[in-house]
Order: C-alpha cells, then structure tokens, then sequence
C-alpha cells in the first residue's frame, strides 16, 4: 500500500544539529568554594574552545562590580545583572546565538532562575552552571536555587571547615543580630559551622562578641594605665 498523499506538506522529522542544553547546580555554605567551583567549571569549557560568560547578581558588590571573585581573589570578568531574563537582550542576539555555557554566580539573588534555566538550557541549546546557597543562615531555602535542582543534569553539594573545630562545614551561621534574609557580607558577618556548632550558634557568636569586647576593653585600660603613668612622670 502506498503512503498517504502529503498535500505539499513534509512529515518527515528532520533531526537539529543544535547541542542539547545542560544544567548543573553547585551548592553550599559560605567559604565552601562555590564559586571556585563555577569558576573552574566554566575556565574548562572555555579551555575547549566553547564561549562562555558568567552572570552575577548586581547586588553583590563585595568585592568587584563587574567581576566575580573568589574569597581568595581570582577575578573573572562578569555581567552584574539585577535579573537574569534580561540577559539575552544586553548580551546581543547573535552573541547569544553563538554562547555555548552561562555561569551564574549567587544566584540565590535572582527570582528568575527558574524561568531562565529553562530557557537557556531546553530551548537554546545552552550549558548553564548554577553556583549558590541552598540555605540561609536559619537553614531555609533560600531563593530559587532549590528550585532548579529538578532541571539538573548534576548537582553538586560542597562543604566548607568550621570556623570553630575544624570539621566539615554544612551551614552558615550569621555572626550579627540582624534577622532579615539578604544580608551581603563577608567573613565580618557569616562563619560556616558544622551541625554541632550551629545548634550551639548563638553562644558562639555571644562568647566571639564578649571575647572582642573583653580585648578592645583590655586594650582601652592599657592605653589609660599608661597615659596614667606617663602624666605622673
């Protein structure tokens, strides 16, 4: 029997050349290399000819406002973006066209993570690496990060070394008083901690502050016996 007419139209499915998209996700505390991690991962495609860019959160200024870097200071030249679905549009369609993988760095900061990775990996064709906390410091999700972890083809979970027993780090602990979510800061503000030495938190930041208080107060006695002495002589 012979095939159905086609009436001009051709039912053939014609295979794409276009590269299926991927998307792995990189998570954990502060001070566990995330971003080293992301870093390396996309200097790699880099190394075998793919074009990359990384993306980060304009309000992540820390460090560098066009920059992403490390805590040991390796620098990478970035997009500093307030959300990620504009990226498209300020990189240029035909650069886009051509970019083969997208770091994305803090990326707990974007709203859109979700959407974006979506798009950029199932319809483009692209290779996106996500790089951020899956927690803050109460231990809940923070931003979208989580949410990607279905999308992803690896996922990662780095560990960074107490800041108190040297043991593997799981959590952030938040060394100040203030209770809103988005803080940005540094090791001034954040310590990783294992689960022992979250679950006694905040008796480590009360005896570090009254540990600091004591010094400072020490140092100021110094400085008055001193000046005491001197004036006397």
């Amino acid at each position: 029997m012979s095939p159905p007419p086609s009436h001009g139209v051709d039912l053939v499915v014609r295979p794409t050349h276009r590269r299926a998209g991927e998307v792995h996700v990189i998570v954990g505390p502060m001070f566990a290399g995330k971003t080293t991690a992301l870093l390396r991962r996309v200097m790699a495609e880099a190394d075998t000819g793919r074009s990359v860019a990384i993306i980060k959160s304009s309000r992540d200024n820390r460090y560098a406002t066009d920059a992403v870097v490390t805590h040991d200071g390796t620098k990478f030249p970035c997009w500093p973006l307030s959300d990620l679905l504009s990226f498209k549009h300020k990189f240029g369609a035909d650069a886009y066209q051509k970019l083969d993988v997208i770091g994305i760095d803090e990326a707990q900061f974007f709203g859109d993570l979700y959407d974006f990775c979506c798009e950029a990996a199932d319809l483009d064709g692209k290779t996106v690496v996500v790089a951020g906390l899956d927690g803050d410091y109460l231990r809940r999700s923070f931003g979208s990060v989580l949410n990607v972890i279905p999308l992803a083809d690896t996922v990662t979970k780095l560990t960074a070394r107490c800041e108190v027993c040297g043991n593997r780090a799981f959590f952030t602990l938040r060394k100040t008083g203030e209770t809103q979510t988005e803080l940005i800061g540094g090791a001034n503000v954040y310590m990783p901690v294992c689960r022992q030495h979250y679950t006694n938190g905040q008796g480590v930041s009360v005896t570090k502050e009254a540990t600091r208080i004591a010094f400072e107060t020490h140092v100021v006695q110094n400085d008055l016996v001193l000046e005491t002495a001197a004036a006397i002589v």
